[in-house]
């Protein structure tokens, strides 16, 4: 038995490799007319698993394997599990059905993975969301596998589009809007120009990927890119439903916004107004472009959204202004003071950059990004003076996963503020205790910044956090498990009796009452 076994080994190899080899030799016809007779003599046997590799090699290589045939395999669960990704595309190009059941998981992987970056508990500036470049964010296991799935068929890529635009509409989800740029380069990596070709937006999303990888738009490729917008033909304006799509990608409208704050300070440098500087206009146009994709799509009205005249000619120049204020604060404290005392730091903010953040989008945007701008540099008073803008935002932009995400990491440059009453009751009772209650999101990231910072504040601050964020019966798993942690840290950080005792009994007002939590 044994030896009758190896030989058929040995024999099935050969034909398998024989299998292949005719696959390329030969004229076209006659090749696969070859394999054609050998699915029709072989495929009774399919189900004997020593001849089933063969059955399965021949299927692999026909370009079209026999409807028939298809139909038999797909009924068969073992078969279709059984059957190589070049057979399986044959079946999916006409279940469109079946092939969201194999895509779905997928995307609910993707989704996932992407939160669980927003949510983790490493906090850093120089780790964060957007730190990985486009090429690394390619080779992540979703995009490859459903590169793979998609191969060179683009009734395939047009299927997966339709399910990501469906979703992305059903779920507001902007991380749908990634996925598909990520695709398509992932493809264009694999010069796959059967589907590239076909893709209006290729060659403005290759542009784009550009820009995300330098975090910065220049001058030479913002004119590509006003030339591909400038370039939608009558007749063809659904392209501008899946530019926005592209441009809705939060890696496209973190590069946008970067580079509309960087054009900002550029201006006030040259004492120029926003609405002189045609690359500032493009900038904002592809925001609101990219900020309008869920309208877009969902009204199916394809025409690029009007800017208001008062973003350009009112808020730019407003935030322009605190650029100022900052510059003539910086100078009036290296001037020798005389008698009229230190000038104070401006503290109130205009009620039109309030409204601008509730009203308006693109504002309200910007507006964060400069918040994120000035954070990272440590700036605290201009941060302050700021901070109460945010409580009340368009549709809740400043309670969003990434700006929340971005923000916890520039408040680790920040730290020794925490020690000050003042920072403290600012940052938490005047923003992010506001919404705890009511969004599970800010909850967790209240507790992700202070697993990392509470060494930080100040004792009796501390405490008060502490009970104001205690989970609710409602809370989710995620809140719990952080609010144990956290709790569990404290316990650590407590000093030992032996020195509460000899602290001044003046700083201990409080008897020690055991929470419900520990008891």
């Amino acid at each position: 038995l044994e030896f009758h076994q190896s030989v058929f080994d040995e024999l099935r190899e050969k034909l398998l490799e024989r299998v292949s080899a005719i696959a390329l030799e030969g004229k076209v016809e006659e090749r696969y007319k070859k394999l054609e007779d050998l699915l029709e003599k072989s495929f009774s046997l399919v189900k004997m698993p020593s001849i089933q590799p063969v059955v399965m090699c021949v299927m692999k290589h026909l370009p079209k394997v026999p409807e028939k045939k298809l139909k038999l395999v797909m009924a068969d669960k073992d078969l279709y599990k059984a059957c190589a990704v070049e057979v399986k595309r044959q079946i999916w190009q006409d279940n469109q059905a079946l092939f969201g059941d194999e895509v779905s998981p997928l995307l609910k992987q993707y989704i996932l993975e992407k939160e669980n970056i927003l949510f983790s508990n490493d906090i850093s500036v120089l780790h964060n969301f957007f730190s990985p470049s486009p090429k690394t964010r390619r080779q992540g296991e979703v995009v490859q596998k459903l590169t793979q799935m998609i191969g060179k068929n683009v009734k395939l890529y047009d299927m997966v589009l339709q399910f990501l635009r469906t979703l992305f509409l059903r779920t507001r989800n902007v991380h749908y809007c990634t996925l598909r740029a990520e695709l398509l380069m992932s493809l264009h990596d694999l010069e796959i120009s059967e589907i590239c070709t076909v893709d209006p937006c290729h060659k403005f999303t290759w542009c784009l990927d550009a820009c995300i990888r330098e975090k910065f738009v220049d001058n030479k490729r913002a004119r590509e890119l006003q030339g591909f917008l400038d370039g939608v033909k009558k007749g063809q304006e659904q392209v501008l439903g899946d530019l926005s799509m592209i441009l809705c990608d939060p890696f496209a409208i973190n590069t946008l916004a970067l580079s509309t704050i960087r054009h900002l300070q550029d201006l006030v440098g040259q004492d120029t107004l926003p609405r002189e500087s045609p690359d500032l206009l493009l900038l904002l146009r592809m925001l609101s472009l990219g900020q309008g994709a869920w309208d877009m799509i969902d009204s199916q009205v394809f025409k690029e959204p009007k800017m208001e005249a008062e973003l350009i000619t009112k808020f730019l120049p407003m935030l322009m202004s605190f650029v100022v204020d900052d510059h003539t604060f910086n100078v009036d404290q290296k001037l020798p003071s005389e008698e009229k005392g230190p000038v104070p730091y401006p503290s109130t903010i205009p009620e039109a950059f309030t409204k601008f953040l509730q009203e308006n989008r693109i504002a309200c945007e910007i507006g964060l990004y400069y918040i994120l701008h000035i954070s990272k540099q440590r700036n605290k008073n201009a941060f302050l003076r700021l901070l109460p803008a945010l409580v009340e935002t368009f549709s809740d932009l400043a309670f969003s996963d990434i700006f929340l995400h971005l923000l916890t990491g520039n408040l680790t440059l920040l730290g020794d503020e925490f020690a000050l009453e003042e920072f403290c009751t600012s940052l938490f009772d005047g923003f992010f205790l506001t919404a705890c209650s009511r969004k599970e999101n800010v909850h967790r990231h209240v507790l992700r910044l202070l697993l990392h910072l509470h060494h930080k504040v100040a004792p009796a601050k501390l405490e008060s956090l502490q009970k104001a964020l205690e989970p609710t019966k409602q809370s989710g798993e995620a809140v719990k498990e952080l609010y144990n942690q956290l709790t569990e840290k404290l316990e650590l950080c407590k000093p030992s009796p032996a020195e509460v005792t000899e602290t001044p009994s003046m700083e201990l007002p409080l008897p020690t009452v055991p929470t419900p939590a520990s008891r």
